[in-house]
């Protein structure tokens, strides 16, 4: 994967399939898990279950899916409002919300020319931290991670992120990310894509992660600041 894949001219199904692929591997397991399971506090969202984190998720694609961006949305209180009302909420209620929402996001996302494009990618790493709570495989990885990689490498760009340059161990292929300035050269990383997406995710890395970084500070990283 190199600067090719996700820098330049935008695709404008990515996100659609990446919350699609993401759905076919969520959703059942996620039906498949014992009620109480819902109920267990998140570490990368402090203050949130399970149930809460679903929740937020499947409110804003239904957000997308309903053109309804109010002011304000997506902040802490909004998202704060939306989770309360699904309060009364059986979690698979919002399971099924959810998956529709995944289902039909994706062509809104593709005709927004790029704006909504973070919320797909978003919801891809709030699967991660679901994962990783329930103790299931593929935490901020998985199937889906080559598509959320470029999607990724694309939104940094966009937003004119720090350059970096990424040495993945378990990718054939650097990637490269942010924007290239003359005025500072590229920062590096060296490990594994899953702890990149931690720390461009604002994710606790956990003291097993083996990584470089050189030339920006992690915090730096945190695109959903």
């Amino acid at each position: 994967m190199t600067s090719g894949d996700g820098l330049g001219v935008r695709d404008p199904g990515l996100a659609g399939r990446l919350l699609v692929g993401e759905r076919d591997v969520l959703v059942p397991m996620l039906r498949g898990r014992a009620e109480g399971d819902f109920g267990v506090p998140t570490v990368a969202c402090p203050g949130w279950s399970v149930r809460d984190v679903l929740a937020h998720c499947s409110a804003a694609l239904m957000r997308v899916v309903e053109n309804r961006f109010e002011e304000g949305v997506f902040s802490p209180e909004s998202n704060d409002r939306d989770i309360a009302e699904r309060a009364d909420w059986s979690p698979a209620q919002i399971v099924d919300e959810l998956e529709r929402g995944m289902t039909e996001a994706g062509p809104v996302i593709a005709e927004a020319g790029g704006a909504l494009d973070g919320i797909a990618l978003g919801e891809w790493v709030h699967a991660g931290d679901v994962r990783e709570v329930l103790g299931e495989p593929g935490a901020y990885a998985g199937p889906g991670l080559p598509d959320a990689l470029r999607l990724l490498a694309w939104l940094t760009r966009e937003r004119r992120h720090v350059p970096l340059h990424a040495d993945l161990d378990d990718v054939d292929e650097p990637l490269r990310l942010g924007e290239a300035v003359a005025s500072r050269p590229p920062a590096w990383y060296i490990g594994d894509a899953a702890t990149l997406v931690r720390l461009y995710a604002g994710r606790p890395v956990g003291r097993a992660a083996a990584y470089e970084l050189v030339g920006v500070e992690a915090a730096e990283l945190n695109i959903f600041r």
